[in-house]
């Protein structure tokens, strides 16, 4: 996240609070829009059966596929169901992403968006909001 957006939040949450609005009422959108130049996607509602040749191979028509990593439970060593994709540019990984999106792989339809980057050691605050 950047560094503004949680000071924007944050002083979105405090104007709440102070006017006495429904929390209900906030509503928060994000951009489909790549990331400034992302070309990784992050690809969810995989089949436990995919791994990363099959999704590899899904994708590879797009561009050229730099990168596949699918996301394994430590205990079980079963997929968690999700993965990232990176291509070599951003062009390749918008019409990968455009193209795939709500398309099946292996019986189940997958849920296509650009990564967001990793924030690491920075405290995450979730204030509570009163129910009214």
């Amino acid at each position: 996240m950047k560094k503004g957006v949680g000071r924007f939040i944050a002083g979105r949450v405090s104007t709440i609070l102070d006017n006495s609005i429904s929390p209900s009422t906030l509503r928060f959108y994000s951009s489909h829009s790549p990331p400034s130049s992302s070309s990784k996607l992050f690809v969810a509602g995989l089949s436990w059966s995919v791994d990363e040749k099959s999704l590899k191979d899904a994708f590879s028509s797009f561009g050229n596929v730099s990168e596949v990593r699918i996301m394994y439970d430590k205990e079980t060593g079963r997929s968690r169901g999700f993965g990232f994709v990176h291509f070599s540019n951003e062009n390749e990984a918008m019409s990968a992403k455009d193209a795939m999106d709500g398309k099946a792989l292996l019986g189940r339809p997958l849920r296509v968006s650009f990564a967001l980057e990793k924030v690491r050691g920075v405290p995450v605050i979730v204030p509570r909001l009163p129910h009214t």
